[in-house]
């Protein structure tokens, strides 16, 4: 790359994915880059060869990605930012094939699953891939007929498909939020406006006694802290221990949240801030 021009933004899976609508809506049209797993987008930004990394972090239907929560613990970034993908599904194959013609239905399984009701109503083959775009793509590369993918009407046209059946989601109101990492030595990060409130995320260990947890929970009630989520994971420094994961709605730069966390601190065997960034709207 030449010197003076930016550095991509980087995140998991083919063109056309929705973590590639995550960064256009984070980012709109910039560069990007496109890699084969979470870790790698982890790693390209660790190392100053991206910008940023958009990956997910939640799905309404789904839940967490749990991996992309482990992948954070693990490296030195920050959360600068998130954004909320509408997941709209569709059923795609190559030109002139019929639903009648359909064998074989490839997608990543979390979309396999988003789509159960209406893949319930054919006796096809379902196939798992890595990737929703990724599974369009193989097919188009294959020329492989009699098969079809459960991706985006976006990526079905990026790789010359028709879409057999649209909106095949399970729930129309399926989303997932995205959240935006960088270094923390990085400069600001050319985000578009998501509004006015913020989050702070964080995570805590303590130590495996009766109450601890709650006097974490009275620390944030104390301060008038809204909760939006609590998660455990296990802890990898210990067996059968775990670390919470928590977002709560403020700025680290508030004065409520900055005692809170302070006082946190005499809670807690670890605390970590992950990012305090705009909020992604809720609707």
């Amino acid at each position: 790359m030449s010197q003076g021009q930016a550095l991509p933004i980087s995140y998991a899976g083919e063109p056309g994915a929705f973590a590639e609508d995550a960064v256009i809506a984070a980012f709109g049209d910039v560069a990007r880059i496109s890699l084969g797993a979470f870790r790698e987008v982890f790693e390209i930004v660790t190392a100053g060869g991206a910008e940023a990394g958009v990956v997910p972090i939640e799905n309404v239907l789904n839940g967490t990605v749990r991996e992309n929560y482990d992948l954070l613990l693990e490296h030195e970034l920050e959360i600068r930012g998130e954004v909320v993908v509408p997941v709209r599904l569709c059923l795609a194959a190559l030109p002139g094939q019929r639903l009648e013609d359909i064998q074989r239905v490839y997608s990543h399984i979390q979309a396999l699953g988003q789509a159960e009701a209406f893949l319930r109503t054919r006796p096809w083959q379902l196939l798992s891939t890595y990737n929703t775009a990724g599974a369009g793509k193989a097919i188009s590369d294959r020329g492989e007929r009699g098969a079809a993918a459960v991706l985006s009407p976006r990526a079905a046209g990026l790789f010359g498909l028709e879409v057999l059946a649209d909106e095949i989601g399970d729930q129309p109101g399926n989303r997932t939020r995205f959240v935006v990492l960088a270094r923390a030595d990085a400069g600001p990060l050319a985000l578009r406006p998501t509004g006015t409130r913020h989050r702070t995320t964080l995570v805590v260990a303590v130590r495996n006694e009766p109450g601890t947890l709650l006097d974490v929970l009275r620390v944030i009630a104390a301060h008038g802290l809204n909760m939006h989520k609590l998660e455990s994971r296990p802890s990898r420094e210990r067996a059968w221990e775990y670390v919470f994961w928590i977002d709560l709605d403020g700025d680290v730069a508030d004065p409520a949240m900055a005692a809170a966390l302070d006082e946190l601190a005499g809670v807690t065997t670890m605390r970590r801030v992950l990012g305090s960034y705009p909020a992604a709207p809720e609707g």
